[in-house]
Order: C-alpha cells, then structure tokens, then sequence
C-alpha cells in the first residue's frame, strides 16, 4: 500500500478501487494484487464484499469499477453543484471554439477533471471526465498551480517533475517563471507538454471577493490548426462568468 495510507479495512478498500485507472475496463485478479501491494487473498476477499454491495463488478475474468461508484460520485455536493454552475459556460465556450473544453479542481499535486465537452473535431488529449494529471505538464493544471499558493508551490517544486513528453517542464526554474507569468496574465498555456500534437490554453476560477481558487477550465486542440493565444478573450470570460456564479450561489 501507499505509505500514507491507512493499514485498516478503509484504507484498503481505497487502495483498491483507485487501482483503477481512466483507461481501465478490466482488470484480473493478479493485476490488481500487482497494483495494490495487497495480499492476493485479501484483494479477492475485497474485491467480492465490493461486487456484492455493486462496486465493482465481475468481468472477462476479472473485476470493473460498477455503476454504483457512477451514482454515488454523482452526489459529490462540491464537485456536482460546480459542474451544474459551470455547464452553461463551458457548452458556449464550446460552440464558440468547437475545441476539446475542460473543467477541473485542484486535489494534491493533481487536476481532476470534472467535465470534458468535445465533438467529432475533439483532440486526442490524455484527458477523461473523473481522470488525473500532474499539474505540472497541462495548461489547466498549471493554472491550478500558480494560484494554489506558496506551499503547494513549493511542494511540487521541490519534487522531481516527471517527463511525460520531450516538451515537458521539468526545470523547477523554468516552471516556477512560467506559474509568475501565469498570475501576471491570467493565462496558461500548454504546448504538447502532456502529449505530442496537442496545445490548450487555461484561466483559473477565482473568487473575485477573496481570490479563493475555486476551479479552472481550458480548450484544447491539435497543434496542427489550433492557436492557443487566439481563444484568451473567450477562455477569460468564461472563467469570469463561472466565478461570478458561483459567488451569487454562495451568497443566497
């Protein structure tokens, strides 16, 4: 198990479920005991407590994240009244770009994507509705990051910055000038920096009383039509508009 978590019944049933990951369907018995660093015994006694309260489920020889963990993610209050807020927001940020439209929070040194709007044109990005990246290496989480505040700053700095693509940031120097930049415009950019062919430009949700962070939202596309720094206006409004929403919600 992960060193900081907790060696109780609790503990390994998260360790087990976020064995999971975005591109998963299936996974067997052996992958997750591999995954987890669990007792084969214990991930099957788990794995089947978990099938019966529906979730997980039995498949392909396997087990697969069930609808149950759909339903009860969905009454997330925080994650959940966010997205209905922001949904307006991000479907005309859509319309006016028809690129891939991303809306996501800060949780650790990661982005969690609570929405991603694309159509036919949408682009390969490496991200999914409920997935993780590092914050480091796309232009919503860096977003997150240079208005998260100095400790989480310094904390991801201080760590090595995993490579994910050659166009990666992983000078702490350079990334912490890039997060100055950031606060300075408003803006974030990202040129295929988590994957090769894809550029996106972000603005953070900030709260414009306290300057609380609250969000941040993004558009993506291929490098091969799409230029960032041509959809700053829009992304910017945006973001203001989930803001100022969320800030009238709050005072009612």
């Amino acid at each position: 198990m992960p060193p900081d978590t907790p060696d109780t019944v609790i503990g390994k049933v998260a360790v087990l479920l976020r064995a999971f990951e975005a591109d998963d369907h299936v996974l067997s018995l052996a992958e997750l005991v591999r995954r987890t660093g669990l007792h084969k015994a214990t991930v099957y006694r788990l794995a089947n407590e978990l099938v019966t309260v529906s979730l997980l489920d039995r498949a392909g020889g396997g087990y697969r994240l069930s609808g149950g963990l759909f339903e009860l993610g969905m009454r997330a209050s925080v994650e959940r009244s966010l997205l209905e807020l922001a949904m307006p927001f991000l479907q005309d940020l859509y319309e006016r770009t028809h690129e891939t439209v991303h809306l996501g929070v800060l949780d650790g040194h990661e982005v969690v994507y609570v929405a991603k709007i694309g159509g036919h044109r949408q682009a390969r990005a490496p991200s999914r509705a409920g997935g993780r990246l590092p914050l480091h290496c796309t232009g919503i989480g860096k977003a997150l990051l240079a208005h998260g505040g100095p400790e989480l700053r310094r904390a991801v700095l201080d760590q090595p910055l995993p490579r994910r693509t050659p166009k990666t940031i992983t000078q702490p120097g350079a990334l912490a000038r890039q997060l100055d930049a950031i606060v300075e415009s408003g803006v974030a950019f990202e040129y295929e920096e988590s994957a090769i062919g894809i550029a996106c430009v972000a603005a953070p949700v900030l709260d414009t009383a306290s300057n609380e962070l609250l969000a941040a939202i993004s558009v993506t596309g291929p490098t091969t039509r799409f230029r960032p720094d041509a959809h700053v206006t829009a992304v910017r409004a945006a973001a203001a508009g989930i803001a100022a929403t969320l800030v009238r919600r709050r005072a009612l």
